[in-house]
């Protein structure tokens, strides 16, 4: 069932709950929309819900898709209001993605942490290859939730691992006794979505450490049992109809260390990314990781690129 609803100046309802195979309807509906105005974007989620609602599939996949530009300009436009309102009505099983559309009044931060808060998904669309990927090619990871509520949490060896950092995430991070918290939310996983979290690691006695030693550290607390783990991964999650959590547990052994040109093609490319973000945000970690070698990295990476995704972001570095 498809509904259409605007939130110009104006809100109001273009169509309502239809069924998928009224395309003669739903396409019509689309061809009488126009452009307007300012932006009641609350006005318009809030509208958007009560239609789901009418239109709920019980064990079916109810969600709410917002394309704009992010900039509510009317009616309410507290961001902490905005946000409450999403994580009150994910409580009725039905979840929010963000499309974000257009640049100059663009709220990126705003779109990503409305769909967070709504147990959903969060895209920018630029390009007509874009919105082939998050709505065609990768439909299955955006809409279809299999784990809800996806935590990871790792725990490194000090026998080991003398200095980590975590890349990115800085607003995902949760508190250690958030973990074993189920009321405390976080990400969903759709059918197929891969999740992919870089530390950057200096191991105990190498040296490039950037944190003087501790006069006054206490001795390792690591056993002998355990000398050969480098870290221990937990993982919690929730099915999509329980409120309860299910724990993994998977140590990390240092057999599992390999030089980067025998990692996988995905690792080398996720890789480059990220160091290509941390030079974007000045790059103050980097050291002598340059464009020259994000490029180096991500080109003999690219793999068979099907959709072209990976020659895209070469591009951009290069640009």
């Amino acid at each position: 069932r498809v509904s259409l609803v605007v939130y110009a100046g104006n809100t109001g309802v273009v169509l309502p709950p239809t069924s998928g195979d009224q395309k003669a309807t739903i396409r019509a509906a689309l061809n009488n929309l126009t452009a307007g105005g300012s932006t009641n974007g609350a006005a318009g989620i809030r509208l958007a819900y009560a239609m789901a609602e009418q239109g709920y599939i019980k064990g079916g996949i109810n969600r709410v898709l917002l394309a704009t530009d992010g900039d509510f300009n009317v009616g309410t436009v507290s961001f902490e209001a905005l946000k409450n309102l999403v994580e009150e009505k994910r409580k009725t099983g039905i979840s929010l993605t963000t499309l974000g559309f257009g640049d100059g009044n663009y709220n990126d931060h705003l779109m990503e942490q409305l769909a967070d808060a709504g147990n959903g998904n969060y895209a920018y669309i630029d390009t007509l290859n874009e919105a082939n990927k998050v709505l065609v090619s990768e439909v299955s990871s955006t809409l279809q939730t299999i784990a809800k509520d996806v935590k990871i949490q790792i725990e490194f060896n000090p026998a080991m691992v003398a200095e980590y950092r975590l890349i990115g995430y800085e607003n995902r991070a949760l508190r250690r006794e958030d973990f074993s918290n189920d009321k405390v939310d976080a990400g969903d996983i759709g059918a197929g979505h891969t999740v992919t979290a870089l530390y950057e690691l200096t191991l105990a006695g190498a040296p490039g450490g950037r944190i003087e030693p501790l006069r006054y550290a206490g001795e390792s607390r690591a056993s002998k049992t355990n000398k050969d783990e480098i870290a221990l991964l937990r993982l919690r999650y929730k099915l999509p109809a329980s409120d309860t959590s299910k724990l993994l547990e998977q140590p990390i052994s240092s057999a599992d260390i390999q030089a980067a040109d025998r990692m996988s093609v995905d690792f080398r490319f996720a890789s480059a990314v990220a160091g290509f973000g941390q030079l974007l945000r000045g790059g103050k970690y980097n050291e002598n990781f340059g464009y020259d070698q994000v490029l180096a990295l991500a080109q003999n990476a690219r793999g068979k690129d099907v959709f072209g995704y990976r020659g895209e972001f070469i591009g951009l570095v290069n640009l």
